[in-house]
């Protein structure tokens, strides 16, 4: 029988972000995840500046592939509009190993099935103990499902299905492009370049919507793909998969007793964008200071409006012109219009 103070399910954003505040203060943290990091991740990949400092990462010293966008293109029907702001993308493959190996905190993979009260803390399949429990495990997350689900159940008409693929290739545009509402879709399909030749491309939409509108998300994934094959991707050759997740609903209980949820896991994404990223990271260290300080563990203003993120680097990119260091030419060639910080 293992026993740990304090156990996490899952090592994406918001698992790694409470073990990380929990191991600073020098508690006792073991992350239960069923992959081994690195694991493939299927996500854009973008991160904000929020972010950035919410995490205190200094970008000039993160190892691994890290692109900034010093605009965005927002396509409506034929309005496309250049958004100049600061964004980053990164890939997910590495940035979730990187983001866990930095928390210093155990890490065991083990797929959980079974969890169970047990006096004051949880029985996790007859194997493992903990006083406190995180359950951090996405859409999915076994915490989740044994503790939380009838006390919050999903709401459907918010449920995301999306497309998409992350593939080696030599872009020649080095600007996120975002297309909304497109050829009827509820939602919107995306291009993101990653540093040192890598791109994100993907369809995403309300589930619900696409389907009593007649359509399916392959639909939208096809047109997506013959829209870039004219112009951003010609040549590129797509093997998709999919994945869906919930926007930010009522989360009426997000603690019982010793147990939290986070992330995706209690269904935190933003309602405009879908972001995930941020709100996962401001719910880890939520309940990490939840645990740590007997602090009340809300989550009423974890979730913003991505918009209005986008809008606040607006402002800030005004005031303070984006210093133009790290140009560069992409590895595998063609002119790039993101900014590197860091050697890769």
């Amino acid at each position: 029988m293992r026993s740990s103070e304090v156990i996490i399910v899952g090592g994406g954003p918001a698992g790694s972000s409470a073990a990380w505040r929990l191991k600073r203060a020098g508690a006792e943290v073991l992350v239960l995840d069923r992959e081994r990091f690195p694991r493939l991740k299927l996500c854009a990949g973008w991160i904000t500046p929020e972010v950035v400092r919410e995490l205190e990462m200094d970008i000039d010293a993160y190892p691994h592939r890290l692109l900034t966008f010093p605009r965005l293109r927002v396509h409506y029907g034929r309005l496309s509009l250049p958004v100049p702001c600061v964004q980053h993308s990164i890939r997910r493959f590495e940035w979730d190993a990187w983001l866990l190996e930095r928390s210093g905190a155990l890490i065991e993979q083990h797929n959980v099935r079974d969890i169970v009260a047990d006096g004051d803390g949880y029985l996790i399949d007859g194997a493992y103990r903990c006083r406190y429990l995180i359950g951090a495990g996405g859409t999915r997350c076994p915490v989740y499902r044994s503790l939380f689900r009838e006390l919050n159940p999903r709401a459907h008409e918010l449920q995301i299905v999306t497309l998409e693929h992350e593939i080696e290739y030599d872009w020649q545009d080095g600007d996120c492009h975002l297309w909304f509402c497109d050829a009827g879709l509820p939602g919107y399909s995306w291009y993101v370049p990653k540093e040192s030749g890598w791109l994100n491309v993907g369809v995403g939409g309300f589930a619900e919507r696409i389907k009593s509108a007649g359509q399916d998300i392959k639909t939208h994934w096809a047109h997506l793909a013959a829209k870039l094959d004219g112009g951003l991707t010609r040549g590129a050759h797509y093997d998709p998969a999919g994945y869906s997740y919930f926007l930010r609903g009522r989360v009426d209980v997000v603690r019982r007793d010793n147990a939290f949820i986070t992330g995706d896991a209690a269904g935190l994404a933003s309602r405009d964008l879908g972001e995930g990223i941020g709100p996962a990271i401001r719910s880890g260290v939520r309940a990490a200071e939840a645990i740590l300080h007997g602090a009340a563990y809300r989550l009423d203003d974890v979730t913003g409006m991505s918009v209005a993120s986008i809008a606040r680097s607006m402002l800030s990119r005004a005031a303070r012109p984006l210093a133009p260091h790290g140009r560069r030419r992409a590895s595998n060639g063609g002119p790039a219009h993101g900014l590197r910080h860091g050697n890769q």
